[in-house]
């Protein structure tokens, strides 16, 4: 019985071992179907690895570190409901008058139309940082008085001593704050309340400025 048996298992032949595959790097994302380890959390495939890895698609590197902060200030005039007459009926837009500045003597006023609100402001806001105005300013006020008109809207700008803060209102004060001023009084001579015309004004009177010699 051994000779039979021993001739038996030398026939049979050697089991060869299987060859060992190369990994070419990809790692299959666990669905949650796989039996899970005692003791250890079943993971989703988005948290972070175990080498600290970011998750994918969140935390992008660079994003956000270099953008720089905006220096202008922006400030919403007027917002108002226009009506477009054409042949096929009336189209609605609105109309957004923003005023943006620095605070360091440059100042600029933007007017655009859009479909909604959200894009008439951003519109307007782009159109006011483009449209910049350099104004004198001398110990925190004009350096002298001034005077302009913009379509019916007259307005009167004098300098102020230190100190005696903005004595102006609606869109004058508005326009001077953004711009640096700190001291000054205004006056609107005519009776228009029309808050772009008005700011329109403003911004003619601010033109005239002089540095004196």
């Amino acid at each position: 019985m051994e000779e039979e048996i021993k001739k038996e298992t030398a026939a049979q032949p050697e089991a060869k071992p299987e060859p060992v595959k190369k990994s070419d790097g990809f790692v299959p994302i666990p669905t949650g179907d796989q039996p899970q380890e005692k003791g250890r959390r079943a993971t989703t495939g988005f948290e972070r690895g175990a080498r600290g890895g970011s998750r994918p698609g969140f935390r992008r590197s660079g994003l956000g570190r270099d953008r720089q902060k905006d220096e202008f200030q922006t400030k919403l005039l007027d917002l108002a409901r226009v009506t477009r007459v054409t042949g096929g009926g009336k189209r609605m837009s609105f109309r957004a008058t923003v005023v943006a500045g620095d605070k360091k003597g440059k100042v600029g006023i933007g007017v655009d139309k859009g479909r909604d609100v959200s894009q008439a402001i951003e519109k307007a806001t782009r159109r006011a940082k483009k449209d910049l105005l350099s104004v004198v300013i001398i110990e925190g006020t004009i350096p002298h008085e001034v005077k302009a008109k913009f379509g019916p809207a007259i307005i009167l700008l004098r300098p102020q001593k230190k100190g005696r803060g903005l004595v102006a209102g609606g869109a004058v004060r508005t326009i001077c704050d953004l711009a640096g001023i700190k001291s000054v009084s205004s006056k609107i001579l005519s009776r228009s309340k029309n808050k772009l015309n008005n700011a329109k004004a403003t911004m003619e009177a601010l033109k005239k400025l002089k540095a004196k010699r």
